[in-house]
C-alpha cells in the first residue's frame, strides 16, 4: 500500500463498528486517526444504537446515523445512504467496519480514497487494501483497528500486540441526565454497584444470573445500591439478578435508557461487574473498577483495557472456543467460576485505592 498524505484531506468519512464494544475498541484508532490529519474534519457513520460512543470524542465534527432499520433500509435504503454520502463530499473513507457494504457504501458515494481491510471479497472496492496478516489476527482488537493506519504510514510504528487502552468522552448532557435521575432516586452521591449480566453474544458469553446476585450479595453493606445494566434483550437476565438479590436496593435499567444515558450512570459506578460485553468495555474505557467474567471469549483479543481492570476466568480446556452456544452443554467455562471468586476479585480491586 502507497503511504497516505496526511496533509491531504479536508473531510474524512470513518465507518464505525456496528456493536458498542467493537466501537469503543475503535477509539484508540480514530484519536490516531485524528492526531496524524488535525485539519480534517472526520465525520462517523454508525448505527443508531452505538452513537453515543462517538459523538463527544476528540476531533469528531458530526456523527451521522446509518439507519439500517428504517430511512436505510433494503436496497433502496443503502443507495439512499450512499447519495447523502456523496453530498458530504468527503476526501476519505476509513472503514473500520469489516463488511463487504461498508466498501461498496464508500464506492457509490464516489469517495475518492478508500481504507480499509482487504477482507470479505470488497478488495476491489479499495482504494488503499490493508492486509489482515496472521501477526495482526493476534493482537488486541484495539490494534487491529490501528493496523489499518500503520499499513497507510499514518502510524510511525506498530502499535502494542496487547491493545491501546480507549478513552471514552461522554456528552455533557448525559452527564447532566444521570445526576438529575440518581438525585430523582434518592442516590445523589451514593457507592453504586453496577452490573451487566447480559451478552449480546448469545449464553456462552453469560455467567449465570444467580451467581451475579450471589456475588453481589457478598459485596452487601460497601454499596448504597446495585444498577443492573443492558438492552432490552438483557431485561430477562437482569430481572434474575435483582430477585435474587435479597432486599438490596437495586434499579434494573435494562432497556429503559438510551446508550449516552447508561453510559452516564456508567461513569458514577464505583465498582462494575460484568461478563464479556460492550458496557465492559465502556466501563473500563471510562476508568471504573471492572471486574470481568470470560467463558468461551478471548480476553487477549477482546479483554477491557483501563487502569482497573480484573479477569476471572473459569477452568475449561476447551475455552475460549469463540461460540455463542456451549459445544458441551454444559457451561464448564463459566460454572467453574464461583461467586465467591469474582467477590475475592472485586475486593481486591477496589483495595488498590480510589474505590473503596
Amino acid at each position: 500500500m502507497r503511504p497516505l498524505r496526511p496533509e491531504a484531506p479536508r473531510r474524512i468519512m470513518v465507518r464505525a463498528a456496528n456493536w458498542v464494544g467493537d466501537a469503543v475498541m475503535t477509539l484508540p484508532a480514530l484519536a490516531a486517526l485524528h492526531a496524524a490529519c488535525p485539519s480534517a474534519q472526520i465525520e462517523v457513520v454508525a448505527r443508531p444504537w452505538a452513537e453515543a460512543v462517538y459523538a463527544a470524542q476528540p476531533g469528531v465534527s458530526r456523527v451521522l446515523a446509518y439507519d439500517k432499520d428504517g430511512r436505510h433500509a433494503g436496497a433502496g435504503g443503502l443507495l439512499r445512504l450512499a447519495r447523502e454520502l456523496r453530498e458530504r463530499r468527503y476526501d476519505w473513507a476509513v472503514l473500520w467496519q469489516n463488511a463487504f457494504e461498508a466498501a461498496l457504501i464508500a464506492w457509490l458515494a464516489r469517495i475518492p480514497l478508500r481504507l480499509g481491510y482487504a477482507r470479505d471479497g470488497r478488495g476491489l472496492l479499495l482504494t488503499h487494501p490493508a492486509r489482515l496478516t496472521p501477526g495482526i489476527r493476534r493482537v488486541h482488537q484495539s490494534s487491529y483497528y490501528l493496523y489499518i493506519l500503520r499499513q497507510a504510514g499514518l502510524l510511525p510504528a506498530d502499535p502494542p500486540a496487547r491493545g491501546v487502552r480507549p478513552e471514552l468522552h461522554l456528552r455533557q448532557e448525559d452527564r447532566d441526565w444521570a445526576g438529575r435521575f440518581l438525585a430523582a432516586k434518592g442516590l445523589a452521591g451514593a457507592r453504586l454497584l453496577g452490573l451487566a449480566p447480559g451478552a449480546a453474544f448469545g449464553p456462552a458469553k453469560m455467567w449465570p444470573a444467580e451467581r451475579f446476585a450471589a456475588a453481589a450479595r457478598e459485596l452487601d453493606g460497601r454499596f448504597g445500591a446495585v444498577l443492573l445494566f443492558g438492552g432490552q434483550g438483557e431485561a430477562k437476565a437482569c430481572a434474575e439478578v435483582a430477585a435474587g438479590l435479597d432486599g438490596i436496593a437495586a434499579l434494573n435499567l435494562a432497556g429503559a435508557t438510551e446508550l449516552g444515558q447508561a453510559l452516564a450512570l456508567l461513569e458514577r459506578t464505583d465498582l462494575f461487574l460484568t461478563n464479556d460485553s460492550g458496557l465492559m468495555h465502556a466501563a473500563a474505557a471510562l476508568g471504573r473498577p471492572t471486574v470481568a467474567v470470560f467463558g468461551s471469549t478471548d480476553p487477549i483479543a477482546t479483554g477491557p483495557l483501563g487502569p482497573r481492570v480484573a479477569l476471572v476466568r473459569g477452568q475449561a480446556s476447551c475455552a475460549p472456543c469463540l461460540k455463542p452456544q456451549c459445544a458441551e452443554g454444559d457451561l464448564r467455562c463459566f460454572t467453574s467460576v464461583e461467586p465467591g471468586q469474582v467477590a475475592e476479585a472485586a475486593r481486591r480491586l477496589l483495595a488498590q485505592g480510589g474505590g473503596d
